[in-house]
């Protein structure tokens, strides 16, 4: 599994964790039934300690959003209603958004220049994703086309 952790963030490791798998969680990438790997497996593969992924685990199987039978394995128990998902999607985004002001205060950013960076990248995703949709479209029409 190849979660993305920020070992400079000031954000502890073990809810990193528990926030990249909540983030799957609630973007449909997991589902219920899906094994995680094993404590000791994502501890090798992030490199941090086999105590680190063990607490975060802990804190997911307390919450229910995973259950660890011994032997078994660890995995994903049913998907939560639409409700609790947008409220971890939008908790995940308000975390991520605290960390990107985070960063920009460490670098000594004002809070206008970070409003010009951030609405110069908004503006660019915004025409990326009308120019996705638009490519889309053509290839459906084209495909649509060829059909006959």
């Amino acid at each position: 599994m190849n979660l993305e952790i920020d070992f400079r963030s000031g954000i502890p490791i073990y809810l990193q964790v528990v926030e990249r798998i909540k983030e799957r969680l609630a973007a449909g990438q997991l589902k219920p039934g899906d094994q995680l790997p094993t404590v000791r497996s994502l501890a090798l593969d992030l490199r941090v300690n086999f105590n680190t992924i063990a607490r975060a685990y802990r804190i997911m199987d307390e919450s229910g959003i995973i259950s660890t039978q011994q032997g078994r394995g660890t995995y994903i128990l049913e998907v939560p209603s639409l409700e609790v998902s947008e409220s971890i999607r939008l908790k995940a985004l308000e975390d991520l958004t605290q960390r990107y002001i985070t960063d920009a205060e460490r670098l000594g950013v004002s809070p206008e220049e970070l409003n010009v960076v951030l609405n110069k990248r908004l503006n660019q995703w915004e025409e990326d994703q009308q120019s996705s949709q638009t490519s889309n479209r053509t290839k459906e029409k084209l495909t649509y086309e060829g059909e006959f």
